[in-house]
């Protein structure tokens, strides 16, 4: 197994000031770190299911601006609870030795009124660091990870669909 270490960030949030929801993930996979970008695991199902309940084609796995305009033009946020912290490569389990993300930066700057958390991770690091600073009770969704298994595509998508709805 990988060695811990102590990885930052290493991209902006998506957001501007429409943004009304803020959607947000544990800490970026070796991958999106890599792409520096959200969801960079072609096998994560995040774009498709996003472009799918947002009614926009599907974008191509490395067009980051058409993903960024995506989100925007639906009033969507987009970043991560984990600002930097030790991590053996991708794995959320691993994860310890938190700084959370400065999410205060998005809401001043948006009338976020609603918080969707990608996985069950995302959901427990966002209760415990960030709703003390935000004050809006997040709703935990169900991953788009290929780790989630339990949750097709479609039921996934469905889900999601109405979170966001």
């Amino acid at each position: 197994m990988a060695e811990y270490q102590h990885i930052s960030h290493g991209f902006k949030p998506v957001f501007d000031e429409r943004s009304r929801v803020l959607v947000l993930g544990s800490f970026p996979s070796v991958l999106s770190r890599e792409n520096r970008f959200y969801y960079g695991n072609p096998q994560n199902r995040f774009w498709r299911v996003m472009a799918t309940v947002l009614g926009e084609p599907d974008p191509d796995v490395d067009d980051i601006p058409g993903k960024r305009a995506m989100l925007l033009r639906h009033g969507i946020a987009l970043w991560d609870v984990i600002e930097s912290c030790d991590v053996r490569g991708s794995s959320d389990a691993s994860i310890r030795n938190v700084v959370p993300a400065d999410v205060a930066r998005i809401t001043r700057a948006a009338p976020i009124r609603s918080v969707l958390c990608n996985g069950g991770t995302a959901g427990h690091l966002y209760r415990r660091w960030l709703l003390p600073v935000t004050g809006i009770e997040a709703e935990v969704l169900p991953s788009t990870s290929p780790a989630n298994a339990a949750w097709g595509l479609e039921r996934l998508t469905e889900r999601w669909r109405a979170a966001l709805s």
